[in-house]
């Protein structure tokens, strides 16, 4: 699913997060998103 973004898509993706949290949350958010795909990652692998 998500290996169909390209740099285009993720470049958008990123001016639209910028734009509608800000400069200050971005780092604080994007932090939380990785987090949360480390957990499921790990969850998924002790899964099979």
């Amino acid at each position: 699913m998500l290996s169909n973004i390209g740099t285009t898509e993720l470049l958008i993706i990123a001016l639209l997060m910028l734009f509608l949290f800000g400069g200050r949350k971005l780092p604080e958010l994007s932090r939380g998103v990785a987090d949360s795909v480390r957990e499921f990652k790990k969850a998924a692998r002790e899964k099979v």
